[in-house]
């Protein structure tokens, strides 16, 4: 007889009896997208989550079938703690590939005989754990804003002051005289529209003192 055992950490819970059958599906999502020269084509996506259904017997007593013998309500009321809990618990059966992380989706039950067994349905769901993925953006330190690339050369237009264009360039108006100096403007505060001003690195004009 197969076994069909349920893990939660250390702890199994065996199945009194084993079921007549069980199916697992395994397959992958398909998509299909309409490509106007081509028609439709399918595209092969992620691997799908089994769902499994598995038929139980918990019986009422001892039979010679049976792989334990525990209270039938022992066995649903433990199923209904996971399923309550959304306990992730680990469903194998020996000897075949099936060994995956579930999630028990229901319990159904029932008495239908007069002998107290209890007939059962577990619907169960293959867990996926999620991982979080980089966005891009996440976890990561916010990049320091780009200089803005300001032009070497400043042509002056008519209204323009030193000490404007001076707090345009270099967030600093006080600037205007040593602007002055490198263009050899000897009143900074007499410029022409049409004269072309150099306009040095901030950096060259704060050493320059």
């Amino acid at each position: 007889m197969r076994k069909f055992i349920f893990k939660d950490g250390n702890r199994e819970l065996l199945l009194p009896v084993t079921p007549p059958s069980f199916a697992i599906d395994h397959g992958i999502r398909i998509e299909t997208i309409h490509i106007h020269t081509l028609g439709d084509v399918n595209i092969a996506g992620y691997r799908t989550l089994a769902s499994i259904k598995i038929d139980c017997l918990f019986p009422a007593r001892s039979y010679p079938f049976s792989l334990a013998d525990e209270n039938p309500y022992t066995y649903v009321k433990t199923f209904q703690k996971f399923c309550d809990k959304g306990k992730v618990i680990r469903f194998i059966i020996p000897d075949t590939p099936v060994n995956l992380p579930v999630l028990v989706e229901s319990i159904t039950y029932s008495e239908r005989d007069g002998t107290h067994d209890v007939y059962a349905t577990l619907a169960l769901r293959e867990y996926r754990p999620l991982k979080a993925e980089p966005s891009g953006t996440e976890n990561q330190s916010r990049p320091e804003a780009a200089a803005v690339v300001k032009p070497s050369t400043y042509i002056v237009e008519s209204g323009d002051t030193l000490s404007a264009i001076c707090r345009d360039f270099y967030g600093d108006a006080n600037l205007y005289p040593k602007v002055a100096d490198v263009n050899k403007i000897t009143n900074p505060h007499l410029i022409f529209p049409g004269q072309k001003l150099n306009m040095p690195d901030k950096s060259q004009l704060v050493q320059g003192g």
